[in-house]
């Protein structure tokens, strides 16, 4: 798969979000989880990186939770995936030592960023805005 169970998980969590976005109540955690299978303590930690970088916001309290930071139009699948997935670039593993060893590695890790970069390529074309339903349907546009 071309992206990691967690950044799977943070676009649900994103696109559930983006569809109440408009109404300024923040959404509960356990409405996003119970919706989408989505384990809660995972979900806290994928927030809480989504936070980190801007994507999120969050309202403590009893009418707290969890919001857009920004308007959907301006979160692509690109920001969320990189956030949780980093770079996607191949991860360094100790060589065998020969010179063809290192040789392999090298060729392993231009083989990492090309594939994070189409990647990167790929999903920002995606904005959360454009996978909403406009039609007034519960599911969305993937």
């Amino acid at each position: 798969m071309p992206v990691s169970a967690r950044a799977e998980y943070a676009c649900l969590a994103m696109l559930e979000l983006a569809s109440r976005f408009p109404d300024p109540k923040p959404v509960r955690l356990t409405d996003i989880t119970d919706k989408h299978a989505i384990p809660e303590r995972f979900l806290v930690q994928i927030l809480l990186q989504l936070k980190t970088v801007g994507l999120v916001s969050t309202t403590r309290g009893k009418a707290g939770g969890y919001q857009l930071a920004r308007a959907p139009e301006a979160i692509t699948l690109a920001d969320i995936v990189g956030a949780l997935d980093g770079s996607g670039e191949a991860e360094d593993r100790p060589t065998t030592g020969s010179s063809l060893g290192q040789t392999l590695q090298a060729v392993w890790g231009g083989l990492g960023k090309k594939l994070a970069e189409a990647r990167s390529g790929y999903l920002t074309r995606f904005r959360l805005s454009d996978l909403l339903p406009t039609d007034g349907q519960s599911d969305y546009m993937i």
